[in-house]
């Protein structure tokens, strides 16, 4: 959603008056492409790169202000959190060395904004989700300081009508609530744009949508959030849910979420897309100085459509159809929002290469998609790959099934070769992209591969270290450029010097994996838990889970010798547990917390975030941060 100057609709009018707007850029679409007006006698590629703005830990860094005072680059542009970037590239006819060149002209950015964002004091991370994330992070005081911004997130939230709930569940499990669109700025993507002629939008946009999951499985890059390892490519569920505004009470209703995969194919025109938006989704923004298109086309002008834009801008489908402008000329472009930014802009250009290559291919291959593979099949097939990547087994022509890796390798490499072939597309271009896709899934290391390899290979260390460490390891092969498949493991040795122990909050070294207690339970239960778990504090906790007491082992042992069989056997958790026990936010400084156990003289905090129990942060848990503190404190005093 580009356009700046936005606002909420506040009243039934503003409301009408919008949808009055919108039917009319549909009409004058349709009246456009009737007339035979739009750019037909060429194919144009482009790209928009995502980045993650982080400090010296690997972990977010809220400096776009300062990065914005020092860029002069006008393709450098904010997104929608302080601790994000974009820059855009200028489209290029689809031919030649275009793939190369998009590199190249990558690479030049990425060294510019590397450079501006070390100027401010950080770096920047090519990731689909940043590993080193943390729920504080997402706060509206973290939100992009734009109307446009603001505007959105009012009024996704006056529809939802409450916090938004994010279940998501792999190899470990998140449940979250929260109250903003900030979870949204969790995700970066590197987005592609396809030209294509308004005759055979229906067909290619079909193809895009047929290949989004096989291009997704070898792309993955975004598989832990919050600490947690979820999905090969998280940014799908949460992308979702983070700007869904359906009711979680209208029981078996079908309704589409914002962010969608679509629900059929295209049967014959662009419009259908438009159209099928407008009906499915509330208009939730307005903007001043929307013309009347028929009156730009009278004139003999080309009309902006601004109102359907802006629309189509809060509609975030995976796919998703856009309208423009060069020249003079307007056209239509497939905008590819599957891929994940990163690991390095070559693995990149790959996954871009893969993806034109097969559209282009199928559609010398095939008339209609749809006569060869059915379109739940390739919904199921995008889910698959989300959820597996590599390990999906994915559903391809005239029902055929087939391991990711193989048919990515027998089946859609030659298909997309012969696409790009026959687009003209150099050999050197072909052979090189492509053969980076194909060593990429012959390795099986995808980013996400990589990253959940190398947290296994660090396992003794704490989740912080090895989250730091997976960052840093990350950043530091993304400059040096290697693709993804030639990385090393990230080693603990790679994490941030303790100098920067201080800025270090709770949520970063407590534990989530909780054992509790009600307070009507055995005590014997508790000596139980310790004994069985090798814990030292046993959290109590009500039905709401929310905090209502402490166990210590001292607690026990007090027990177990103070009273005899017959008086244990009487006692319950109230009689021993410490009441409203101490408790902190995640969002506290570690040196903070250390410093209020110490005061109290207490071994365990735990930790409450909106009145509910969600961890606990241990003496233990702090052994080794105040070994580090201490190094620090006697460097700084020599």
């Amino acid at each position: 959603m580009g356009e700046h100057n936005v606002q909420r609709l506040d009243n039934e009018a503003s409301l009408r008056d919008f949808a009055r707007q919108l039917i009319q850029d549909v009409r004058a679409m349709e009246h456009m492409l009737a007339e035979g007006m739009f750019e037909t006698d060429i194919r144009r590629i482009g790209a928009e790169q995502e980045l993650f703005l982080v400090d010296e830990r690997g972990h977010p860094a809220p400096i776009v202000e300062a990065v914005m005072a020092l860029n002069e680059d006008p393709d450098v542009v904010t997104e929608l959190t302080r601790f994000n970037l974009e820059f855009n590239m200028t489209p290029q006819v689809f031919g030649g060395t275009c793939l190369s060149q998009i590199e190249q002209t990558i690479n030049e950015k990425m060294a510019y904004t590397r450079e501006v964002v070390r100027k401010a004091g950080g770096d920047v991370a090519m990731v689909g989700i940043l590993p080193t994330i943390h729920i504080s992070d997402v706060v509206l005081d973290n939100m992009t300081r734009m109307p446009r911004y603001f505007a959105l997130n009012d009024a996704i939230q006056r529809l939802r009508g409450g916090q938004a709930q994010y279940q998501i569940r792999g190899v470990d499990e998140l449940y979250v609530k929260h109250d903003s669109i900030m979870l949204e700025g969790c995700n970066t993507s590197f987005q592609t744009h396809f030209q294509v002629a308004p005759n055979e939008f229906a067909r290619m946009y079909n193809l895009a949508q047929a290949v989004a999951g096989p291009v997704l499985a070898a792309a993955v890059n975004s598989p832990i959030l919050f600490g947690k390892r979820l999905w090969q490519e998280t940014r799908i569920a949460l992308f979702q849910q983070a700007v869904d505004t359906r009711s979680s009470n209208l029981y078996i209703r079908e309704m589409s979420p914002r962010v969608n995969f679509g629900t059929s194919w295209v049967k014959e025109s662009v419009t259908e897309i438009f159209k099928e938006d407008i009906a499915r989704f509330r208009v939730l923004l307005t903007a001043e100085g929307i013309d009347d298109p028929f009156a730009a086309l009278r004139k003999g002008d080309i009309p902006k459509l601004k109102a359907l834009m802006l629309h189509n801008g809060t509609v975030y489908r995976w796919n998703r159809a856009c309208y423009g402008v060069m020249n003079g000329k307007p056209h239509l472009r497939i905008e590819n929002r599957i891929l994940p930014s990163g690991p390095t802009p070559a693995d990149e250009v790959a996954n871009a290469a893969f993806w034109f290559g097969l559209v282009s291919g199928l559609a010398e291959a095939y008339e209609d998609i749809a006569d060869v593979l059915a379109f739940d099949d390739a919904k199921n097939n995008f889910i698959a790959a989300a959820r597996l990547g590599l390990n999906a087994q994915l559903t391809w022509l005239h029902g055929k099934r087939k391991p990711a890796p193989q048919l990515i390798l027998e089946d859609l490499l030659p298909i997309a070769q012969n696409g790009l072939a026959t687009a003209g597309i150099d050999d050197a271009d072909i052979d090189h992209y492509l053969g980076l896709l194909a060593a990429r899934v012959e390795h099986g290391q995808t980013g996400s591969e990589w990253q959940l390899a190398s947290l296994a290979h660090m396992s003794k260390g704490t989740r912080s270290d090895r989250l730091d460490a997976l960052v840093k390891g990350m950043v530091e092969r993304q400059e040096k450029g290697h693709p993804v498949h030639t990385w090393p493991l990230a080693e603990l040795g790679e994490a941030a010097s303790p100098r920067r122990i201080r800025s270090s909050r709770v949520e970063h070294y407590m534990s989530t994996d909780l054992f509790t207690v009600h307070e009507d339970e055995l005590v014997e239960l508790v000596a139980c838990l310790m004994d069985w778990q090798r814990i030292r504090h046993v959290l109590v906790e009500d039905e709401h889970h929310r905090l209502i007491g402490l166990v210590s082992h001292r607690s026990v042992i007090r027990y177990l010798t103070e009273y005899d069989s017959e008086r244990q056997s009487e006692l319950a958790v109230r009689d021993i547990m410490v009441r409203n026990p101490i408790s902190v936010t995640p969002e506290m400084k570690s040196f903070d917390a250390i410093s209020l156990m110490r005061k109290h003289k207490i071994g365990a905090l735990p930790v409450v975030r909106d009145d509910h129990l969600v961890g606990i942060v241990t003496e233990r848990d702090f052994m080794h941060i105040a070994g580090q503190l201490l190094d620090e404190t006697l460097r700084e005093e020599e």
